[in-house]
């Protein structure tokens, strides 16, 4: 009922502007005559800040700043946002590599398929690699994939097959009670994904608390904010020794 409420609100409010643009825009050349069968109507962005995903804004934010420190030849990145390959690409040559592949044309980003069950590539071969925000789909078929209830298993082994030897690997899982949201996707708790990784040095660990209030990118969290998360975002940077 209140979000009937408001809804009409902000519809009054969008008539009221409308009529009042139109017309102080009488007289104005420089665009056609403004028509109401033209109007692309935006209700809820009236706001005092402006809304943005925590877990989509930080995690690529984070990513970006450890990839400068380690500065790579090049870096794969299997099936992250777009906005990290993307923007990232304009500093380091990147190959991104998608289950359904995107046509993003960029000067120093090449674009391919790959499956995370089975990468194209040869035991301990990638220095510089990321997955973000991606094992936590595998298996459930939300993206066409087969149906593997360990398929983030299989997928995790994968990364750590063609991880190189002193070579950067970058993780980001949502993180909380451990459970399945079918189709959507799965939480983990910050101990698993430590246990699925063991043979790997963690170099840091950052966390994207769900509430704004707790922080923006918090490195080294506490135990008791840590288990504070329903659906926090994990940022785990991990190296395989030499």
């Amino acid at each position: 009922m209140l979000s009937h409420i408001k809804n009409f609100k902000n519809y009054t409010l969008f008539l009221k502007d409308f009529i009042q643009f139109r017309n102080q825009s009488s007289n104005n050349s420089r665009f056609s005559k403004i028509k109401w069968k033209d109007r692309w109507t935006c209700l809820s962005e009236n706001t005092n800040e402006t809304y943005f995903d925590r877990h989509y804004i930080y995690h690529p934010a984070w990513a970006a700043r450890i990839l400068k420190k380690i500065n790579p030849k090049y870096h794969i990145d299997i099936s992250s946002t777009l906005y990290f390959s993307s923007i990232a690409s304009a500093f380091i040559p990147i190959k991104f590599y998608d289950y359904r592949p995107a046509r993003l044309e960029l000067y120093n980003l090449e674009i391919d398929h790959a499956d995370l069950l089975c990468l194209p590539f040869k035991d301990e071969s990638i220095e510089s690699i990321s997955c973000m925000h991606v094992i936590e789909h595998i298996g459930l078929g939300r993206y066409g994939d087969p149906i593997n209830p360990n398929g983030d298993l299989k997928a995790i082994k994968e990364l750590k097959r063609i991880l190189a030897k002193d070579g950067n690997l970058l993780f980001v899982v949502p993180i909380g009670n451990p459970k399945i949201m079918f189709n959507a996707h799965r939480v983990y708790s910050y101990d698993q994904i430590i246990e699925y990784f063991s043979e790997l040095q963690l170099i840091e660990f950052s966390l994207i608390p769900e509430n704004k209030i707790d922080g923006g990118i918090i490195t080294n969290p506490s135990k008791e904010l840590l288990e504070k998360q329903t659906y926090g975002c994990g940022c785990f940077w991990f190296k395989r020794k030499k």
